[in-house]
This record gives structure tokens, C-alpha cells and sequence, in this order.
């Protein structure tokens, strides 16, 4: 992990204590902890709380999570540290609740960033909340909402509009060509915005195809957090050159983000224009869904404004 941060954790870990160990941290508990997405300063202190007040640390790899602790000043045994991946998640699951059900703390850590978010940790949660036992998340970083707060996204194309807050999570596109295509064409009907993430040797491919998408503009995050971080906003047909002109741009994870689809001045007009008409005929679901195809406005815009409607008339009635 590449780091930013000062050598010695010392005063956060002591600051940790004095800001977090008063707290309640029940026992039987699996506490899903966020980690550092690159730069090792962006741990909250309840999370240096938890690491060392845990009975044991179930993580995805073992050694770099015993390389994450040590960074921090935290000296926890091998035998404290418990291996859960993608590839055994759903057996050590089961050794997981076994060990809350004799009361123990257990934290979970990825290997970066938030778990469950493109990372082991979802049917680790799921398989203790169904053996009605307790999952308290600590927050902490993420590569999503990291570069989604950097990104500036607005659905009107950047003049002035609202800021949109509607986005779609899609994390890792499929890796065979039929179903990247397919996945590709759904992404092309898709006003809100979008969140990809994409490995270094797949990058340029995934440029290729985004190509398609023409003026779209799409902000890229490359090594976000890191000492090279690059954070770049360009429209989707310039893509492939963007990263043509520079090799460096190549190396290291990535997130991207396709912006929202952008709503000339009377687009949102037109839109309510065919939604009034729709709703006269039919359900609410059905006619925004109609508007949103036939006018190419934002489909959760076209919700709130059919609500709007509704309600505007409910009072008319009750005049």
C-alpha cells in the first residue's frame, strides 16, 4: 500500500484511545472496518480502536492486513488474524458465528477501502445477521464516494444546474465481450450517473468501449488517495487518447465515473409535457419509465415531478 502519511502512528493511536475507548463495543459482534484506500493517514480513530480491542481480525489476506497493523503500531499475533476471501468466504463464515456465539469481538478488513463494496464482506454480513447475531460498520474510505465527491457532477451538463445525487454502482464490468457489450448497452440508456472500477490491464479496453458513448463525459480516478493520484474529466470519445497520451495513466486501479446525461433547457419541459399525458392512462411507475425513453429526461427526476402531480391533484379534489 502506498502512503502518504508520517512514519509513526503513535499519537493517533493515543488519540484513538481518548477519543473512541469510551464507547460501547458489545460483545458477539462482527465489526466490518473500513481501511485506507491507499493513503494510510485516512483510518478513523475507531477504527485503531476496534483493531487492537478485537478478539480476533478476520481479513482477505492475512499478511497484508498483518502489514496494515504493523504500519500502525498494532502487534497482533498470526493466530489473532483469520483468512476470509472470496474464494472461502461462505465456509470461514460459519467459523466466524461459531466464534461470536461464544460471545467473541471479530472485526472484518478487505484489503482496501470499505468491505463489500467490490470486496469479500457481503456474505459474511449476511451469514451472521442470518444467524441473528450483530454487524456494527465502521465507515471510513472508499474509492466510490471518493471520486464521486471530486467529480462534480451535475445533470444539466455543467452550466449552473442542480447537482444530481442519483447514481448507479456498477463496479467491475463483465470481462467476455458479449457480456461487456451487453452490459455497455445498458450503461448507454442510463441517465444517472455511474460508478465503474477497472484493473490497470483492462483499462484501455474498457476506454475503447466507453468510446462509444460519445460526448458523455466521464471523470476518471487514477490512484486515488496515492502519491500519483490523477483525477481527469473528459468526454468518452476522447478516452482512448487521454490515456494513449501519457503511459503513466495506464498504472494502477481505477475508478470512473459517467456523468449524468445532460438536459439541454427544455428537455426537462418535454419531459413533463409526455409524462402528463401518460399519467392520464396509467400507473405512475409505468408512465415515468414511458417519459423517460421518449423525452431522454432523467427517470428520477420524472418520479419526483410525477409525484408532484399526483399530489397537486389529490388537492384539487379536496377543494
Amino acid at each position: 500500500m502506498a502512503s502518504l502519511a508520517p512514519a509513526s502512528f503513535g499519537a493517533a493511536l493515543a488519540a484513538a484511545h481518548d477519543a473512541a475507548g469510551a464507547q460501547h463495543y458489545p460483545q458477539a459482534t462482527l465489526y466490518v472496518v473500513a481501511t485506507p484506500i491507499g493513503n494510510l493517514a485516512d483510518i478513523t480513530l475507531r477504527a485503531l480502536h476496534v483493531l487492537q480491542l478485537v478478539d480476533v481480525i478476520a481479513c482477505e489476506d492475512t499478511r497484508h492486513t498483518q502489514s496494515l497493523l504493523r504500519a500502525y503500531g498494532i502487534d497482533r499475533p498470526g493466530a489473532r488474524l483469520l483468512a476470509v476471501h472470496q474464494h472461502n468466504e461462505a465456509e470461514a463464515a460459519q467459523t466466524v458465528v461459531a466464534r461470536l456465539a461464544q460471545g467473541e469481538r471479530i472485526a472484518y478488513v478487505s484489503d482496501a477501502g470499505t468491505p463489500g463494496v467490490s470486496d469479500p464482506g457481503a456474505r459474511l454480513a449476511a451469514a451472521v445477521r442470518a444467524a441473528g447475531q450483530r454487524v456494527l460498520p465502521l465507515p471510513g474510505a472508499s474509492s466510490v464516494t471518493t471520486l464521486i465527491s471530486a467529480a462534480g457532477l451535475v445533470a444539466d451538463g455543467g452550466d449552473g444546474g442542480n447537482a444530481s445525487s442519483a447514481f448507479v454502482f456498477a463496479g467491475f464490468l463483465p470481462s467476455k465481450a458479449g457480456e461487456r457489450d451487453t452490459a455497455m448497452q445498458s450503461l448507454s440508456q442510463e441517465p444517472r450517473a455511474v460508478v465503474l472500477l477497472e484493473a490497470p490491464h483492462r483499462i484501455e479496453s474498457l476506454a475503447r468501449a466507453l468510446a462509444t458513448l460519445g460526448e458523455r463525459r466521464i471523470t476518471v480516478g487514477r490512484e486515488l488517495t496515492k502519491q500519483f493520484e490523477e483525477i481527469a474529466t473528459v468526454a468518452a470519445s476522447a478516452l482512448p487518447d487521454w490515456f494513449a497520451a501519457d503511459r503513466d495513466r495506464t498504472r494502477g486501479e481505477f475508478a470512473l465515473v459517467l456523468h449524468p446525461v445532460a438536459v439541454s433547457g427544455d428537455g426537462g419541459a418535454e419531459g413533463e409535457r409526455v409524462l402528463r399525458l401518460l399519467l392520464a392512462e396509467l400507473p405512475v411507475k409505468t408512465a415515468v419509465r414511458l417519459a423517460a425513453e421518449i423525452s431522454g429526461s432523467p427517470r428520477n427526476a420524472l418520479y419526483e415531478t410525477a409525484l408532484r402531480i399526483r399530489n397537486d391533484a389529490q388537492d384539487a379534489d379536496g377543494e
